[in-house]
């Protein structure tokens, strides 16, 4: 299920589109909407991640072959060079995610984050048509931002200063092998348009949640607690459960994904925060947790407590200021609306998450 939204623009020229990391939450949900649009879209991903051959089989329940799967991995230049064909936009969300993943096994994420984005950018390079790349990174560039007023309130925390959240004037600051990894590709791509007067634009993304989200505990926490809650598993909040994040719906991403390369001639070369902003930060738990209950229809269970863990934020919002400056765009999704649509997809997929064992 997604939200009854209209899409980007009425009218669209069909390009040759190439989405790394395709059969992913995030991936499928754009291929799914560049295909309905009449854009001819290849995935290249390798099917490694738990629940991407089930997001494929939906992508062909609903198209058929209007599409091409590649097998691959970004970490092998010459399936780069190879998988981009003729591409004339590249969206980049292959990547590994999870912060404490980076911490057990640091080399596997630098060559995937690191390595893998350098690998899309070269063979974009010498593709000869100059596609545009818009790379999916992340807010964990700026790092702990432990210099900035925090506030603790009844349900969350609050910047002393910054009511509309962290700008990209924001110094960057890599705490994690993830932040690492994630930092240099960031910082990468930016380099590329200015270097080889390339196309090209980072997102520095927030929350996103919504269908085919298969999320587990150390990554993807919405949706892993809605699945959680659903299927009858154990939840553990790290921290006290008062960590503030603004959730941005998938649908929401995906328009902002659209316009941004519809806009080129402002966004070539720039970094965006896109996130959910000040109106859709809530808490993990203490503002979560209604919310979900309304859309349940029904209580839930208190979580366990740990530790809070290493370089996780006491709150980040988003400023989206700057996109919607430049290209027009704001999120349309409210919490409420977002998770009642997750908790509907995840109750009508209860079958697809009995084949998970917890991560």
């Amino acid at each position: 299920m997604t939200s009854d939204r209209s899409p980007v623009t009425d009218t669209v020229t069909p390009r040759p589109i190439l989405i790394t990391g395709g059969a992913g939450f995030i991936g499928i949900n754009l291929a799914n909407r560049l295909i309905e649009r009449g854009h001819h879209v290849t995935i290249l991903d390798n099917l490694s991640r738990r629940g991407t051959d089930k997001n494929v089989a939906w992508l062909e329940s609903i198209h058929g072959d209007d599409f091409d799967l590649i097998i691959g991995d970004v970490r092998d230049a010459q399936m780069c060079n190879l998988s981009i064909r003729d591409a004339e936009v590249i969206y980049h969300l292959a990547g590994q995610t999870a912060v404490t993943t980076s911490v057990t096994d640091p080399r596997s994420d630098f060559e995937i984050n690191a390595l893998g984005t350098f690998n899309m950018l070269e063979a974009a390079r010498n593709a000869g048509q100059k596609p545009i790349v818009l790379f999916s990174s992340t807010n964990k560039v700026y790092g702990g931002m432990e210099d900035l007023g925090v506030r603790e309130t009844e349900t969350g925390y609050v910047f002393e200063d910054f009511p509309a959240g962290v700008d990209e004037s924001r110094p960057l600051d890599f705490h994690s092998p993830y932040g690492c990894s994630k930092g240099a590709a960031d910082q990468y791509v930016r380099d590329y348009a200015r270097i080889y007067d390339m196309p090209t634009i980072a997102f520095r993304q927030s929350c996103i949640y919504g269908p085919r989200q298969m999320g587990v505990e150390d990554q993807g926490w919405l949706a892993w607690f809605i699945i959680a809650i659903v299927t009858g598993k154990p939840i553990t909040i790290y921290g006290n459960g008062k960590q503030v994040r603004d959730l941005l719906y998938v649908d929401d991403l995906v328009d902002a994904f659209e316009l941004a390369v519809e806009h080129i001639d402002s966004t070539a070369g720039q970094v965006y925060n896109i996130g959910g902003g000040a109106e859709r930060a809530i808490s993990v738990w203490q503002e979560f947790k209604p919310l979900v209950e309304e859309a349940l229809g029904r209580k839930i269970p208190e979580p366990s407590y740990g530790e809070i863990r290493p370089g996780d934020q006491p709150i980040f919002v988003a400023d989206t200021r700057k996109a919607e400056r430049d290209f027009g765009w704001t999120p349309k999704v409210s919490p409420r609306e977002g998770i009642r649509l997750l908790v509907d997809w995840v109750e009508a997929n209860r079958s697809l998450f009995a084949t998970f064992a917890q991560v």
